[in-house]
């Protein structure tokens, strides 16, 4: 197994993989917020340019760790075929909805207050994450970011389930991830250092772009 991503320079090992795309003015689209230095470092590395892709999950009633599907900035929902297990009624995930997406709007208003978003029209388009777990989020921001016809896409993540990867695989024209452990739990299990993000450096860290 490799050693664990250091979140320091979590984007190192992924940039070296991507280095074929250096110079060809790839548009690097962090998922908010943990993902944002990463996408940070990647870009710079690949003289590209930094954006947020705004998605969130759909959290399970009563445990709001569990992704039980996603939404992203126009709506678009995405349900884990699990979701009515954990009890997401029509009801209860029309409500939950609701609640991301008005956290979806706040948060572009927050990030991006003075620009519009940056356009992945006919762009070379790499969405980064720190991590997969239920892959919810990153399907969501896929399934956008494809409708909007970049010229390519890419997903890059330092780790994730097997069986996650190969949902998004389907999605994207490309994928680069560093692990695929046999055991999954969580993402941070595979971080020596699993900060949290908070909204100041992520404004902060799109200012300098």
């Amino acid at each position: 197994m490799a050693a664990p991503c250091e979140l320091s320079n979590p984007g190192c090992p992924l940039a070296d993989r991507l280095k074929s795309y250096r110079g060809k003015h790839p548009l690097v689209l962090a998922i908010p917020r943990g993902a944002v230095p990463m996408g940070k470092f990647i870009a710079s590395q690949l003289e590209g340019e930094l954006d947020v892709v705004l998605v969130r999950k759909l959290r399970a009633p009563y445990e709001p760790e569990v992704a039980i599907g996603s939404v992203d900035e126009s709506g678009w929902t995405y349900l884990s075929d699990y979701a009515q297990i954990y009890g997401g009624n029509a009801a209860y995930l029309k409500a939950e909805k609701q609640v991301q997406l008005d956290m979806i709007r706040q948060r572009r208003a927050q990030y991006t207050p003075i620009r519009p978003p940056i356009s992945p029209v006919g762009r070379l388009v790499i969405v980064v994450d720190d991590g997969l777990a239920t892959g919810a989020t990153m399907i969501a921001a896929l399934h956008g970011l494809r409708a909007s016809k970049p010229a390519k896409l890419i997903c890059a993540v330092p780790v994730a389930p097997a069986d996650t990867l190969a949902v998004v695989t389907n999605l994207v024209d490309e994928v680069v991830c560093l692990e695929v452990p046999p055991f999954f739990q969580a993402v941070g299990q595979f971080y020596q250092h699993f900060d949290q993000v908070d909204d100041d450096e992520v404004i902060k860290l799109l200012r300098q772009t």
